[in-house]
């Protein structure tokens, strides 16, 4: 709950003009009205000169210089025409400290010559007795006033400054937060779309391999219709597990654990599917397995899939295909090939949405590795990829 000093505090602080209002107000009433008498045994005019110093305190922050200016000629018609030094020339020296604290460096520093300047001729003016002795002390004593008033505005100016940097730099860190988040979350809007290209493209060109072959064996084998169907029924269960695993973690609060994300140990698994759904595909293994990250091994994974969903969907009836990893002594290489329609398999990267063969491009680069993907010549479409072990990322 707000306190009244809390809420006193912050209206201060946003109406800054309305204070030094306030602040004029109460160095004309104790300066000039409650000491009336002194000028009511003069002249008008030193009633006068008081308003006239007094009043521009109300615009020490908001134009310090135009106000200084004013007080300035108030002194000046002050030496002239008043009788005797006035009270309110202690706005003078509030000027003084405005000025330090807030107008430029050169107002500042006239601000600081001028006060010592007036502080002598005020000395001759007011307090000359015929004796050198009242002067010169007189003259000091103001001087140190003004050299007091001038560096606590200083002090104030050095302590605006610090908050002024304080705030630009809280300002700074808050928009390279909010860049950062934005960053993160395309980064992160891309990756679930390269998951979610892989997962249903996948999945769905492996039904659509096993319904067709199980429509066509319907007639003559309804053995093998009935595995098609249970093949499609077990594609179509195991995306349905991947999607929502992988939209999983777009919610907010949810303490779900989720399986696994797939890795190079799962790609023989991934080339049996390919197979039971009737693309003639083998996979041959050649070097001793190396110890390489989760995100590496989720991309050869990825890259494998993406490349024989692609055989499926554009290499044609009667094709065959072959998937290669090689574990070299610094990278783990991946080749997908195919001796179908290499015209066609260009296509590829176009699939509508362009997540084909720049997926995969995107995947590899991910992690310090490269693609390339291309027809083959004398037939086919290939894919090569190089992972190394010791991840960029």
């Amino acid at each position: 709950m707000d306190r009244p000093l809390d809420r006193l505090t912050r209206w201060t602080r946003t109406h800054p003009f309305a204070v030094d209002v306030v602040f004029a107000g109460a160095v004309f009433f104790f300066t000039v009205l409650i000491t009336a008498e002194s000028y009511w045994t003069g002249t008008a005019a030193a009633f006068v000169v008081g308003v006239l110093l007094t009043a521009p305190l109300a615009w020490r922050r908001r134009a310090p210089v135009p106000a200084a200016a004013v007080v300035v000629a108030a002194g000046l018609l002050e030496l002239m025409i008043a009788p005797d030094f006035l009270v309110a020339n202690v706005a003078v020296l509030l000027m003084i400290y405005a000025l330090a604290a807030y107008a430029p460096r050169w107002a500042a520093r006239a601000g600081l010559g001028i006060g010592l300047l007036g502080a002598g001729l005020a000395a001759l003016r007011f307090f000359d007795y015929g004796l050198a002795s009242s002067v010169v002390p007189t003259t000091a004593a103001i001087g140190v006033s003004v050299v007091a008033a001038w560096s606590l505005g200083n002090l104030r100016r050095a302590r605006v400054q610090q908050v002024a940097s304080l705030e630009e730099r809280a300002r700074l860190l808050e928009l390279e937060r909010d860049q950062e988040m934005r960053l993160a979350a395309s980064t992160e809007r891309a990756r679930i779309a390269r998951e979610l290209h892989d997962v249903v493209a996948h999945s769905l060109s492996v039904v659509i391999a096993q319904a067709d072959g199980g429509r066509y064996a319907g007639k003559t084998d309804p053995e093998a219709a009935t595995g098609a169907l249970e093949a499609i029924a077990a594609t179509g269960r195991q995306a349905l597990t991947d999607m929502r695993s992988l939209l999983g973690v777009l919610r907010e609060g949810g303490a779900e654990e989720y399986a696994p994300q797939p890795d190079v140990a799962a790609i023989p698994a991934l080339v049996d599917d390919v197979r039971a759904s009737g693309l003639d595909v083998d996979l041959i293994v050649e070097g001793e397995p190396q110890p390489l990250p989760a995100g590496p091994q989720l991309a050869a994974y990825r890259i494998v899939q993406e490349s024989l969903t692609n055989v499926l969907k554009h290499a044609g009836p009667a094709s065959r295909a072959w998937v290669r990893l090689q574990w070299r002594p610094d990278a783990l290489e991946l080749s997908v090939l195919d001796d179908g329609r290499g015209a066609s398999a260009a296509m590829v990267d176009s699939d509508g949405q362009g997540q084909g063969v720049r997926g995969m491009r995107e995947r590899a680069a991910l992690h310090g590795g490269r693609l390339e993907a291309g027809p083959r010549h004398g037939g086919g479409f290939g894919v090569h990829a190089a992972l190394p072990y010791g991840s960029r990322r």
